[in-house]
């Protein structure tokens, strides 16, 4: 019995063995069948067909924007400057106002009764002193001949410059009257926006009665934002000499709209801060940009673009080139003997060329533009001609 069990297992053991060796056979088998597969792409005959483009020397003016906030050149709160009622209010809320265009009217009466009685103040001052002359020449005469005696003399003296004193203060007080009756009628110091009235016909105003309405310029307007000190020297702000002048015209300044449209007047730099933030690291930077047609407002978010006037020689390159994986932005080249090979670039901004390549490409490379998805590092490629819009 025990024999005939053993005879089993054998058979078993053999049976196993050869289940074995089938898989393996059959694994060997796939494995070669890989092998074969993988090499064919690499057959003349196989190799990928791409179209591939020459890049592109341009050139480019360097320019970089920031985030920047428009603010007023002039920008101030209109006060009241003396007491009294509010006759009447010369403008509409939000229209744009001319330098010393009428804006309110103060009740005048009061000061114009203080205007008269200040011209009687002089007219009487004028007169005593006329008379305090006249008596001081009198003695004058009389003094050497002995009719009269030094006091006397003395006194007539002292009676006209006293009158002359006297009319020196009346002027004074005529003077502060018509200034404090020109203070009833408030005018615009500059040409701006207008904001609304605070203040209604009949309030009584005065020096503490606060803002009546506000009043900003809009052209020019000033556009503010900030930048980093390797920016500074990059720029040459290093340099700003505060003439008004954008950095002797090495840069210029364009603003661009919330809405992606360009505000159609370039500006000028005119102040640069005198020391770097040291929160931030940053420095202040200011430009002023001409508004004609008013579309800057105070405190609206713009990007402030500052560019280079110098051009200078940029390698352009197909958006459509580019790909980007994890590490980082990539294109793929046919380099001689039609051979792919990946080139890590490091990309500029666009333009109406293509998209500037900072480092990464020659002026004599060429990018492949089509036939991407087949291509990989190291792998000969077919070159086909180029067409005007070759498809990926």
């Amino acid at each position: 019995m025990l024999f005939y069990i053993e005879k089993i297992i054998d058979l078993e053991k053999g049976c196993s063995m050869k289940k074995s060796l089938l898989a393996v056979s059959l694994a060997s088998t796939l494995i070669l069948v890989g092998c074969g597969e993988s090499q064919k792409p690499q057959q003349a005959g196989m190799a990928p067909t791409v179209v591939v483009e020459p890049v592109t020397v341009v050139s480019h003016q360097p320019s970089k924007a920031y985030v920047g906030r428009v603010e007023a050149v002039e920008d101030v709160d209109i006060t009241a400057q003396v007491t009294g009622y509010l006759k009447e209010r010369h403008f509409k809320e939000g229209q744009i106002v001319e330098k010393g265009q009428l804006l309110y009217t103060i009740e005048p009466s009061s000061f114009e009764a203080q205007v008269a009685s200040a011209k009687a103040s002089v007219a009487q001052a004028t007169a005593n002193l006329k008379r305090a002359e006249n008596d001081y020449q009198r003695a004058k005469n009389l003094l050497p001949k002995g009719n009269i005696s030094q006091s006397e003399y003395d006194a007539r003296q002292a009676e006209q410059l006293g009158a002359s004193a006297l009319l020196e203060a009346a002027k004074a007080q005529l003077l502060l009257a018509e200034v404090n009756l020109s203070y009833t009628k408030i005018t615009a110091p500059f040409t701006g926006r207008i904001s609304d009235t605070k203040v209604s016909i009949g309030d009584l105003l005065s020096t503490s009665s606060g803002t009546l309405t506000t009043l900003v310029s809009l052209d020019p307007v000033h556009a503010s934002f900030q930048l980093s000190e390797r920016e500074r020297l990059q720029f040459g702000f290093d340099k700003y000499e505060g003439d008004g002048e954008s950095n002797n015209g090495e840069v210029e300044v364009s603003l661009n709209l919330e809405n992606g449209q360009q505000h159609p007047e370039k500006g000028v730099l005119d102040f640069v801060g005198n020391r770097i933030d040291l929160t931030t690291g940053t420095l202040a930077v200011r430009a002023s940009v001409p508004n004609s047609g008013h579309t800057l407002l105070p405190g609206q978010h713009i990007n402030v673009v500052i560019a280079s006037t110098q051009s200078q020689p940029a390698v352009v390159i197909p958006r459509r080139a580019v790909q980007t994986d994890i590490a980082g932005d990539f294109v793929m080249l046919a380099t001689d003997g039609n051979i792919a090979e990946r080139r890590n670039v490091e990309l500029g901004v666009q333009t109406p060329d293509g998209v500037i390549v900072k480092t990464g490409l020659g002026e004599n490379d060429k990018v492949i533009v089509g036939g991407l998805q087949r291509v990989r590092n190291g792998l000969a490629v077919q070159i086909a001609e180029a067409k005007p819009e070759a498809a990926e």
